[in-house]
């Protein structure tokens, strides 16, 4: 019998969240294995980079068409797929090995391949070897969630990690799902040279706030992806060349769609299945079952296992199971207070212009009490950096509480996820929007946006009467 192994913490999972949680752990002394089924130590989280790779080709391509904005010689572009698809797979095997399991090895990290079930509550087992640590963190991520319509069984489609493997050229795409990852590669795709039509049985983007969703969808449709809102899919059928795929629309109306490939990109579900979780005593959550009971200390039902990033219910983000894994490693090695803020996760959209979000939003706050909020806009038009970049189509919005505090902001441009992480940073340190206002922003620059709002608050507040007491003291000094 194998001799049983007992670390101080041992992670069931290979992706962004896993091996921070690792990291974080060994620089600490901890003992510490980690699990994966893969045994690389990398898990999902290079579809992220790829899926960068890919947006950045897309958008060199849109910016080939309008060099004219610029004083330049417009051309159209002849994307070469297999060659798209080497970029992408070279920046990946670049940065690959950085992610690895050598690397993680070379940390102290005990990577261990093959697939972990708990046997009990306070171990598990891997192909016949058991693991009793000290701490468990599930950190498996998600897989895609598959609908069930009928003939998609009988035929072939990328998901949202396959997709990127796909060195053939596309030449129309459909895509079920009109989330952040179907938005967000229709829009490549379709800047990339081909036909794209995406479907959703609800409305595009419809966690986000509609204002700003508006603002992208038009961009989005304005570079030629048809748009299918509230229509469901009917019927999948493989065809000798390509797709057949029947839509039934809002009215009844009937459409039949031919593809040369699918993407189905509804979503994802935690990978949780296989962990013998019953035999750990962990729970589910009531709510929703596919998901697991999680506190906002991020201890499941056994206090000796943690959960972070998709397993957790939480927002399905890499910089998100990141965070949760520094908190984890403070909860679980040193018994430190540390609770997750879902309010500090950056919420992006990777499509042009971006779409970024973080804490409460003006829908939101609109179903509170109103009275108790402030709403701030600001035209991307009035960014000197914007409008020299050919970018002034877009808006930020800032939600302050009654005492100045930002509780959330949105913003609709280019770099927006670059601009939100300022907003993450207020709303984390309990900042004002004077604070903002006091705030320095090298001049031209898209961070000169965050500084703007807050000045712009401070302005509306005085106006409406908030500052007449200071004026009237000014007023009466000698």
């Amino acid at each position: 019998m194998a001799r049983q192994r007992l670390p101080d913490l041992c992670v069931i999972g290979g992706g962004a969240g896993g091996v921070a949680v690792a990291e974080a752990a060994r620089r600490h002394g901890a003992s510490v294995i980690l699990v994966d089924r893969e045994g690389s130590g990398a898990g999902n989280q290079l579809a992220g980079l790829a899926g960068n790779a890919l947006f950045r080709a897309a958008g060199l391509a849109h910016d080939m068409r309008r060099a004219q904005s610029f004083g330049l010689a417009a051309a159209e572009p002849k994307p070469a797929a297999r060659a798209v698809f080497e970029h992408i797979r070279d920046v990946v095997t670049e940065v690959e090995p950085r992610a690895g399991a050598e690397r993680l090895e070379g940390l102290g990290v005990e990577v261990v391949r093959g697939e972990a079930r708990f046997v009990d509550r306070r171990s598990i087992e891997v192909d016949g070897a058991q693991i009793a640590a000290r701490r468990f963190v599930l950190a498996t991520g998600s897989r895609p969630f598959i609908p069930e319509i009928a003939g998609l069984d009988q035929c072939r489609y990328f998901t949202t990690t396959t997709i990127f493997d796909n060195p053939y050229k596309l030449t129309h795409l459909v895509v079920i799902g009109a989330g952040r990852h179907g938005l967000e590669l229709a829009q490549a795709y379709r800047r990339l040279g081909a036909d794209v039509s995406v479907i959703d049985a609800a409305k595009a983007l419809g966690r986000s706030d509609p204002e700003l969703s508006a603002m992208v969808l038009r961009q989005v449709v304005a570079d030629g992806v048809k748009l299918y809102e509230q229509t469901t899919v009917r019927r999948v059928q493989a065809r000798s060349q390509g797709i057949g795929i029947e839509l039934s629309g809002p009215d009844g109306r009937q459409v039949t769609l031919d593809a040369s490939h699918l993407l189905v990109a509804t979503g994802r579900r935690p990978d949780i299945e296989t962990l013998g979780l019953d035999q750990a005593g962990v729970k589910r959550d009531p709510t929703r079952p596919e998901r697991l009971r999680v506190g906002d200390d991020l201890k499941t039902t056994n206090r000796r296992i943690y959960a972070i990033g998709d397993v957790s219910g939480g927002l399905r983000y890499g910089h998100a199971a990141e965070h949760q894994a520094q908190l984890v490693v403070r909860n679980a090695l040193f018994g430190l207070p540390a609770r997750y803020r879902a309010a500090l996760i950056p919420r992006l959209c990777r499509t042009a212009p971006q779409l970024a979000e973080v804490g409460l939003g003006e829908p939101q706050v609109r179903q509170r009490r109103r009275q108790d909020f402030t709403v701030t806009r600001f035209s991307l038009a009035e960014n000197d950096r914007a409008r020299g970049d050919e970018e002034g189509h877009g808006v930020a919005k800032m939600i302050t509480d009654r005492h100045g505090r930002i509780v959330g902001a949105g913003v609709v441009g280019a770099e927006a996820g670059e601009v939100i992480a300022l907003f993450s940073m207020a709303i984390a340190n309990g900042l004002s929007a004077r604070h903002l206002a006091g705030f320095v922003a090298a001049y031209p620059s898209y961070a000169g946006i965050a500084q703007h709002l807050g000045a712009l608050h401070e302005q509306q507040q005085s106006a409406s009467g908030g500052l007449t007491w200071l004026s009237r003291l000014v007023r009466n000094l000698p």
